[in-house]
């Protein structure tokens, strides 16, 4: 694998420092085309307190769709000509530039592979943009429950011997749904699971909306594609260095068409695509792929000492490279520093909090038991000493606290209807404190991760009941019912 990557870099290297659309982009600029056509803003005369804060380049260059520049929902130019180098960047036949982020191509993957009423094996931590997919495309969800380490409190990958077992019971699937890594940094043996889905007839799509950085450093585990996934929808954005709601989603030809593709995207992403967002696509694959090997031996390093200073710390505990060989991980991704708190008495919910409102240190989550620190291409030695230094002085101050315990039951829910059903059933609306037994009739989630508790066609249990009153003690953020306060539920019925 590792010789595999080696001569790709090799042969790849001289063509990928070309950016086709920021170049075109940056001719449009030097030309100053009197704009008649839309953004109103007119390169940001029309709206100058932004112009001022932003600076105006950055106006003059939110410009829209134009011959010299392309269109996103049929590119025959400079756009065609970046995607096609991002798809050899990530060792695929072709890619699409996502402006709505990768939650469009998920939808998109689970539409492009699936009917209404087909199935779809799913572990049931995927993010709410799945079960969103299943509800576009009306496709049923045959859930498989990740493994989970109980030390820790988290949800790692899924087996090959779960997906086996699924496959198995459910002949009639018509694609496989996987996690590549997941929000923790846990990988599965995709290989495995790509090989035996392809024999059984079936697709194989993945949710790589933390992997954009996979495969461009000999140590990071590899990408799906590289290992033959049918598709991904991949988040470059997220630890790839692009812009928010920036993503691509790469295809592999043979169980999904491209044309089709193309044609579910354009059902629902904007005709108006961002050129802020695409060249930034275009800058960040570059760097990837021509210094990415450069960068993430310095992040590695990094988040190698951070571990290593962190696990010295009373009460905390930093994992990594340890867990792989554990159920549920394959391999790991150093770069997602995940710290077990519990060891101070404290939640991750609490100890999120203290970060930011003490220390002005930004985490991306905080659970039961953890904090998630992602560190990606913008981190550096300061930021990373900032963390460690802020971890040891919260130790001093809250070790001995006393924890609430509460976990999520992960066993899978009882799926009654398809999601896309008991989205469009009649509901009513009733306290959560009554629901137990009742049919969801929309999710309910934390955000982050925005893993469901619950999805619409589901049979609502008292320990999902239970978890959501805990989660609301600890401030975090729910989202995606009626009721922001989550006191009531939509179910089921008139």
């Amino acid at each position: 694998m590792l010789i595999f990557r080696k001569k790709r870099w090799l042969e790849l290297v001289n063509n990928q420092n070309k950016t086709p659309l920021f170049d075109a982009i940056k001719e449009y600029h030097k030309k100053q085309v009197i704009p008649f056509d839309v953004p109103g803003h007119k390169h940001g005369k029309g709206i100058p307190e932004l112009a001022e804060f932003v600076g105006n380049k950055v106006l003059e260059i939110d410009v829209n769709s134009m011959k010299p520049l392309d269109n996103i929902g049929s590119p025959c130019g400079v756009i065609k000509e970046a995607e096609e180098l991002m798809a050899d960047a990530y060792c695929s036949d072709h890619a699409f530039f996502l402006v709505n982020g990768t939650s469009s191509g998920v939808q998109a993957m689970i539409m492009s592979v699936c009917n209404p009423g087909e199935k779809i094996i799913m572990p049931r931590n995927a993010h709410k943009s799945a079960i969103n997919g299943l509800i576009l495309s009306g496709a049923v969800p045959v859930y498989i429950q990740p493994e989970t380490n109980d030390r820790l409190g988290i949800a790692m990958g899924v087996s090959v011997e779960s997906v086996e077992k699924a496959i198995a019971k459910n002949p009639d699937v018509k694609a496989v749904f996987l996690i590549n890594p997941t929000y923790y940094g846990a990988t599965t043996d995709l290989r495995e699971i790509i090989k035996m889905a392809h024999k059984h007839g079936m697709a194989v799509i993945v949710d790589e909306a933390h992997g954009a950085h996979l495969g461009f450093h000999e140590e990071l585990p590899p990408g799906a594609m590289e290992l033959g996934a049918d598709m991904a929808a991949v988040s470059l954005h997220k630890t790839g260095g692009s812009l928010t709601q920036s993503s691509v989603l790469l295809l592999n030809e043979g169980f999904v068409d491209r044309n089709h593709v193309r044609t579910i995207l354009n059902l629902t992403q904007t005709t108006s695509a961002s050129y802020l967002l695409m060249a930034s696509l275009d800058i960040a694959r570059k760097m990837l792929i021509t210094r990415g090997n450069e960068v993430f031996s310095e992040i590695l390093r990094l988040t190698r000492m951070a571990r290593e200073e962190i696990n010295k710390i009373d009460g905390l505990y930093a994992f990594g490279k340890e867990l792989v060989g554990v159920e549920g991980v394959f391999d790991f991704d150093e770069t997602k520093l995940g710290i077990n708190v519990s060891g101070l008495g404290i939640t991750g919910f609490r100890a999120y909090d203290i970060l930011r409102d003490e220390y002005n240190i930004q985490v991306e989550l905080g659970d039961v038991f953890n904090i998630l620190a992602i560190v990606s291409v913008g981190d550096d030695k300061s930021s990373i000493r900032a963390l460690i230094d802020a971890l040891r002085d919260m130790s001093q101050k809250y070790k001995g606290g006393e924890m609430k315990f509460a976990n999520v039951n992960l066993e899978n829910p009882e799926v009654i209807v398809s999601p896309r059903d008991a989205f469009y059933a009649s509901k009513k609306l009733i306290k959560l404190e009554d629901a137990e037994g009742e049919i969801s009739g929309e999710s309910i989630m934390a955000y982050p991760p925005g893993i469901p508790i619950v999805t619409p066609g589901e049979r609502i249990s008292e320990e999902m009941i239970n978890y959501i009153r805990y989660i609301k003690t600890q401030h975090s953020m729910l989202t995606d019912t009626e009721d922001p306060h989550v006191d009531y539920i939509k179910v089921l019925g008139i």
